[in-house]
């Protein structure tokens, strides 16, 4: 009697295992795999891609509302006043200023706009503009972000994350500073 009733409880717990585990997996497919929509092709943003760290072609930057044009280039730091890695760029942003010349500097966050500033005074950024706009309505999927745009709102080039002391050297190149 015993050995039945073990061999019943035995099989519920394999197919209650092999039921979860597909589940799992299913939910796994579905979230990673068939829910990549494609990016479609913006005429007014670069197609070009040169590695791992570049942002790919479509983004659109319209939603920001900035007039390209205004100026000869435009660096975005697509920043959150949340991550870590943002806060510990600081003293590389502090460069960025100092040594602009005629490159405009546009904070974006997803915090307002107040809380962005604040967020820039304690790190003793001073940038030129200060937006408010979810960072992946921007193409942006992790901070920190840097975005290079020319004066034809092209994506020139971009840096993701925390960046070392060679790609901090390739962003200032690239600005001319």
């Amino acid at each position: 009697m015993f050995t039945n009733l073990n061999t019943r409880i035995e099989l519920a717990a394999n197919l209650t295992i092999i039921v979860v585990a597909t589940l799992f997996a299913v939910v796994l497919v579905k979230d990673h795999f068939l829910n990549r929509e494609p990016v479609a092709p913006s005429q007014n943003i670069s197609q070009r891609v040169e590695g791992p760290n570049q942002m790919s072609g479509g983004t659109n930057l319209s939603s920001l509302g900035i007039d390209w044009k205004q100026n000869k280039q435009t660096l975005v730091l697509a920043i959150s006043s949340t991550c870590h890695f943002c806060t510990d760029s600081a003293t590389f942003y502090q460069t960025l200023i100092q040594n602009k010349k005629d490159t405009r500097i546009v904070a974006v966050l997803p915090q307002t706009v107040a809380e962005g500033k604040s967020y820039l005074q304690k790190l003793g950024v001073s940038v030129d503009e200060v937006r408010q706009l979810p960072l992946d309505k921007i193409g942006v999927r992790g901070t920190p972000t840097l975005m290079l745009i020319n004066a034809s709102g092209a994506v020139a080039d971009s840096w993701i994350g925390k960046l070392s002391p060679d790609k901090e050297a390739d962003v200032l190149k690239r600005l001319q500073l």
